[in-house]
């Protein structure tokens, strides 16, 4: 039994006990406060206990192989037992290892996804349009609150760019595996002669940044209202409610004219400018750790593609992890779950691996 698992498993013990005691059911902040901790800590503790017993079971067992008198019969059950208790408790082993890894701190956080047609026209702008179709059926199924920040449409249906918010039960965790060039393979309407045309879109997933995250000086910010356009309502195009943001030091530029209220579209465009300045302080950091790894071990990276969808053949590949699912339209209708349980599978087992490898 490691050490940390008995620290565990006497914090949750002592988190029960407070929980329980007076002074916690009178104070409903501090109850939440000990209620998360302990929510948190419950499923490590949960394998831990079942841990404790299975090095019991296989203790018990290797005690009773020991006895001299022991007939072949309950030998051969002994032996059994203890081969059965001790592969369990290399298992509980290892994923209390991965309970017990840190997280990562982002995952509670909201999420701000951008999508931008990339090669391909009009037809890779129709792919975006379908990503975010994609995306806006997957947040209806995991209870998300979806909000618009700023889009441009085609004229066809198309998106050229769109970018929103997704609010709920930890919405980062799940969309980050998304980021990347998605491609597209597939017969284009437009095409008369059935001729298989490859689009791609680029899908960017950040956390949104609060405040104390990021500080921005009003001074570096141009800040022009206009009149929104699209479909709205009869106040649209009759009071100049969208606001753009421009980042004078980054040429960062963010839009919103979701809401009628200029402050409103002001706050929205606010907390996306914030989370794309985060997300370029923290690119600048990946890149610099992947600069030093790369003149160590060389490049061997893939293709940028993370994702194909392949209409004819029904298909969707994942190339980071090499799944294919032969279920595209369920997919696009966002059935996302097998894809990104099997992308977040796999970085448990990568940060096992790596944790296992620290010194």
């Amino acid at each position: 039994m490691i050490a940390e698992a008995l620290a565990l498993l006497n914090r949750c013990e002592e988190l029960q006990q407070r929980l329980a005691s007076p002074e916690a059911t009178a104070d409903p902040e501090r109850f939440r406060e000990l209620m998360r901790e302990y929510t948190e800590l419950a499923p490590a503790a949960e394998t831990a206990r079942a841990l404790q017993a299975a090095e019991r079971s296989a203790a018990d067992a290797e005690a009773l192989l020991a006895e001299e008198a022991l007939d072949d019969e309950l030998r051969t059950l002994a032996q059994e037992e203890a081969a059965s208790a001790a592969a369990e408790a290399e298992r509980l082993t290892q994923e209390l290892r991965l309970l017990l890894l840190p997280g990562d701190e982002r995952d509670g956080k909201p999420a701000i996804v951008e999508i931008r047609a990339g090669a391909g026209g009009e037809e890779a702008a129709l792919f975006a349009a379908s990503l975010f179709r994609m995306y806006r059926m997957y947040a209806g199924r995991r209870a998300w609150h979806l909000t618009v920040l700023g889009e441009s449409p085609t004229e066809l249906g198309g998106e050229k760019e769109v970018s929103f918010l997704l609010e709920g039960d930890a919405p980062f965790s799940r969309m980050k595996y998304e980021s990347g060039v998605h491609r597209v393979q597939r017969v284009p309407e437009t095409e008369t002669q059935g001729r298989i045309h490859t689009s791609t879109a680029t899908v960017a997933v950040l956390p949104e940044a609060d405040e104390i995250d990021v500080r921005i000086d009003p001074d570096d910010l141009k800040i022009d209202t206009f009149r929104s356009s699209g479909a709205g309502g009869q106040h649209i195009n009759k009071t100049e409610s969208a606001i753009r943001i421009t980042h004078l030091p980054t040429g960062i530029v963010v839009e919103c004219q979701d809401e009628r209220s200029q402050y409103k579209n002001k706050e929205k465009a606010m907390r996306a400018l914030r989370s794309r300045l985060q997300g370029l302080a923290e690119n600048a950091q990946a890149e610099k750790i992947a600069d030093e790894r790369r003149s160590q071990v060389g490049t061997g990276d893939r293709s940028e593609r993370i994702r194909t969808y392949n209409f004819p053949q029904g298909r969707v590949t994942d190339h980071r992890i090499g799944l294919t699912l032969h279920r595209i339209d369920a997919i696009l209708d966002g059935d996302l779950d097998p894809l990104i349980d099997a992308l977040a599978q796999h970085e448990r087992a990568e940060r096992l691996q790596n944790a296992a490898a620290q010194p």
